[in-house]
């Protein structure tokens, strides 16, 4: 409904030809992504994490550092010389994204929030399956309605440049969460 309200105020448009390759990239990242992702965040990483912390701690715990890794971007290639401060700048131009408060609150709190419904997923349904399928389904629908819409205008904190940052996929995250809730109610186990 908020894509078609987008649509309908103009803010959104739908693009004039079809990008079929860029819509075969989504199509392969939201294979592949997920079960890479998932396997080392929500099996992994979150496993080690259940062995020695209460569930919502190591969610948390695993959910911060999904968002930290996906905020940090890499530098734009460049035709600059590779020399001994390459790697240097490579590093600091990774944190560039901290320096802006508003992409800072709108992406890491969306990324935090993804990363808090994928673990939840896990440890509602002790399996890789859900939040693989969640994750496959968010790379695919943002995916998909970027390759095949273009914003009129910058609409943060709406919406900002790509389906990850603004209040509305911070919205979408938390009515998926709250599906997930009441599709997936936890089994009555022993808590810590």
């Amino acid at each position: 409904y908020a894509l078609l309200a987008l649509l309908k105020t103009g803010d959104v448009v739908v693009k004039s030809t079809i990008p079929w390759a860029a819509v075969a990239g989504v199509v392969a990242a939201a294979i592949a992504v997920p079960i890479i992702e998932e396997a080392f965040f929500r099996g992994l990483v979150l496993g080690i994490l259940l062995r020695d912390c209460r569930p919502a701690i190591a969610a948390v715990i695993t959910s911060a550092l999904y968002s930290v890794i996906h905020f940090l971007k890499a530098p734009a290639r460049t035709n600059e010389a590779v020399t001994w401060a390459s790697g240097f700048r490579s590093l600091a131009h990774a944190f560039v994204q901290f320096t802006n408060p508003v992409l800072v609150l709108s992406g890491f709190a969306t990324l935090f929030l993804v990363g808090l419904i994928l673990a939840d997923a896990r440890l509602r349904t002790a399996s890789l399956w859900l939040p693989s399928g969640l994750h496959s389904g968010w790379i695919l629908v943002s995916g998909i309605v970027s390759k095949l819409t273009k914003q009129n205008r910058d609409m943060l904190p709406l919406l900002g440049n790509n389906m990850l940052f603004g209040l509305l996929p911070l919205g979408l995250g938390l009515l998926t969460w709250a599906l997930v809730i009441v599709l997936f109610p936890r089994a009555n186990r022993e808590s810590r």
